[in-house]
């Protein structure tokens, strides 16, 4: 059996090494016919170009060069799409074109959301603890507290926590969560109410969370509909001494709003995505001591990155054995969801 072609395109070319261990690295050899020291990082060339004619499988991550409806014709070989990310469409110009020629796709989206869910995990058991606050009172008193003197709404005891969006990652939170006496709410207007209980939360609207949560934590994608959802008067909704922790996108919160939130002391918030990113020189984001402002590190780092590598392993190897992807992506979907 003729082994498929396989051809690295990312950049820089030595992410392959960050994310694909000598195993897994070894796991494509044997799967397919790749050599896992070319890396395409550009499609103009004459000799990107012939690459790209002779692999049945583009195995892609992050800044890959894009296929563009020009490449096409050097691309007629090409049956599958493997992405060391979250969207196997972001490397396509046009990815109905694909998908009409019969080209299949798969992403790392579920391997990369373990990372981000114990971030937040983590985030929101220290939020409801309240260690910021409990951090800058020990230094300014240089003193034990009367711990029976803690405001008995502090800690992760029946607490109230809200999760904004199902996505793959707010799925992976909310399994979390579960073990924990908590009280968690979800908005989500896509899920049904027997969907949402299933995930063992109680379903809401978005305002009755942000007023009723101790914890809110924003896992929506970041579209049209969710850009700024968490406007002035969302944020206003929020009791006194409640975080707002964000590893979704900065652009769903207003944040000029949410800085000038902030600024009051009223609230704390967790930002590992702001908008921009970073914030600019002279943002209060970077002084507050209500903030707890981290640089995008919420998903997969380090060692993490080789869950990704594995997972992308895994998906060529089923293609390779004539078996459907396990986590396949819909490439007219994401056509369609760009002319929206």
């Amino acid at each position: 059996m003729t082994r498929p072609r396989a051809v690295f395109a990312m950049n820089p070319p030595d992410l392959t090494r960050a994310l694909f261990d000598e195993d897994a690295l070894s796991r494509l050899r044997h799967a397919t016919d790749i050599d896992t020291d070319l890396v395409l990082t550009e499609l103009e060339s004459a000799e990107s170009r012939d690459t790209l004619a002779g692999a049945d499988i583009l195995v892609a991550g992050w800044d890959a060069p894009v296929v563009r409806t020009a490449h096409l014709p050097y691309a007629s070989r090409l049956r599958a799409i493997v992405y060391a990310g979250g969207v196997a469409a972001t490397c396509l110009e046009d990815p109905g074109s694909f998908a009409a020629r019969g080209v299949v796709a798969a992403n790392a989206r579920v391997a990369n959301s373990g990372p981000v869910a114990e971030y937040t995990l983590a985030m929101i058991l220290l939020a409801n603890k309240r260690v910021l606050p409990a951090g800058r009172e020990y230094r300014r008193a240089r003193s034990h507290p009367d711990p029976f003197a803690v405001p008995s709404g502090r800690g992760n005891y029946r607490q109230t926590v809200g999760i904004v969006g199902a996505s793959t990652v707010g799925r992976a939170v909310l399994a979390l969560l579960r073990p924990f006496d908590l009280d968690v709410l979800l908005y989500d207007p896509t899920l049904t109410t027997e969907e949402a209980i299933g995930l063992g939360a109680r379903p809401v609207p978005l305002d009755e969370l942000m007023r009723s949560s101790q914890v809110i934590s924003l896992h929506q994608p970041l579209t049209p509909d969710t850009r700024g959802q968490i406007d002035g008067e969302r944020l206003a909704l929020m009791r006194d001494g409640a975080t707002l922790v964000n590893t979704a996108r900065g652009a769903v919160v207003d944040q000029d709003a949410l800085t000038a939130e902030l600024r009051t002391g009223r609230i704390d918030a967790v930002l590992d995505v702001t908008d921009p990113e970073p914030p600019t020189a002279d943002s209060d984001l970077w002084t507050l001591d209500n903030v707890v402002l981290t640089p995008h590190m919420a998903g997969s780092m380090g060692g993490e990155l080789h869950r990704i590598g594995d997972a992308v392993a895994d998906e060529v190897e089923r293609f390779a054995a004539g078996l459907p992807f396990a986590h396949p992506e819909d490439l007219s979907a994401s056509a369609r969801a760009r002319v929206r």
